[in-house]
C-alpha cells in the first residue's frame, strides 16, 4: 500500500473554485506516495478524521499568510490573504504535529509553519528586504535562478551531500525571525532563510523554492519528495 498524503488546496477566489498544481501530485506519485487534495475546512472534527486517514501532509504554495499569525499590521504591500486556509492549516499542524505525522512545506508552506510556530515573516521582500538576489522569477518556473547553501550537518545537506544548491524562486514573502522550535537548513546569499526543519519530529522539513516545478529533471527536488515519501512510509 502506497502512503496516502493530503495536499492542502489551492483557493480561487475570483472563481470560487479550489484546484491543485499537477506537480504536487506527479511529485508524490513519482516518489512512490499517493496523494490527494483535501477539502478546505477548518472543523476540528473533519480535520482529525484526516489526520486518521492520511500518512503525511503537504502544505502547498498560494495566498499570502496572514500578518495576524504573528502579531503584525496588515502592510498594503501584502497580498490576498485566505483567513478559512489559515484556520485549517494552524488546527492541521497543530494536530499533525502531535501525531507526529510528515509534513512537507513548501512556499507558502514554510511561511505558514514558521508563523504557527511563532516566527515572522517579511510581509513583501522588494519593500521591506530589497536585495540582489531574484526571488520572484519570471517563466519557465522550473528553471533555477539563484544558490542557496545549505547548512552542515542538516537532514538536507545529508541528504543531498553537497554545501549548495541551485533553486528556483517565486515568492514575495520570506521568513523573517525564525520560530525558536524551527532550524535552518539552506541560507540565500542575501541572508534569507530557505529551508526549515524542526528536529523534535520524524519529519518536518519545509523550503522556499519549488520543487514541484523542477522536479522532473532536478535531482534535488526529487530527492526531497522522495525522502518525504519514505518518511510517510516508514514500514518500506
Amino acid at each position: 500500500m502506497k502512503p496516502l498524503i493530503g495536499l492542502i488546496p489551492l483557493v480561487d477566489d475570483e472563481r470560487e473554485s479550489l484546484w491543485m498544481l499537477p506537480g504536487y501530485m506527479d511529485g508524490i506519485r513519482t516518489s512512490g506516495g499517493l496523494p490527494i487534495m483535501l477539502p478546505l475546512t477548518d472543523h476540528p472534527a473533519e480535520i482529525l478524521q484526516l489526520l486518521g486517514t492520511c500518512n503525511g501532509f503537504l502544505f502547498t504554495g498560494g495566498h499570502d499568510v496572514s500578518p495576524e499569525i504573528y502579531g503584525e499590521t496588515r502592510r498594503k504591500e501584502c497580498g490576498i490573504c485566505s483567513p478559512q486556509r489559515d484556520r485549517m492549516e494552524l488546527l492541521l499542524l497543530e494536530y499533525a504535529m502531535k501525531k507526529n505525522k510528515p509534513i512537507l512545506g513548501i512556499c507558502r508552506g514554510i511561511q505558514l509553519i514558521n508563523a504557527a510556530l511563532g516566527g515572522t515573516l517579511w510581509q513583501d521582500l522588494p519593500t521591506e528586504h530589497p536585495s540582489k538576489t531574484q526571488h520572484h522569477q519570471h517563466p519557465p518556473y522550473d528553471k533555477p535562478i539563484h544558490e542557496v547553501n545549505l547548512c552542515p550537518n542538516t537532514p538536507l545537506a545529508d541528504l543531498l551531500g553537497r554545501s549548495s544548491l541551485s533553486v528556483n524562486s517565486y515568492h514575495h514573502q520570506a521568513i523573517r525571525d525564525l520560530a525558536h522550535a524551527l532550524r535552518p537548513m539552506a541560507i540565500a546569499p542575501d541572508g534569507l532563510i530557505e529551508a526549515i526543519w524542526h528536529p523534535e519530529t520524524t519529519f518536518l522539513w519545509a523550503v522556499q523554492w519549488h520543487p514541484e516545478f523542477a522536479y522532473k529533471t532536478d535531482e534535488a527536488s526529487q530527492a526531497i519528495f522522495k525522502a518525504f515519501v519514505r518518511a510517510c512510509n516508514p514500514g518500506v
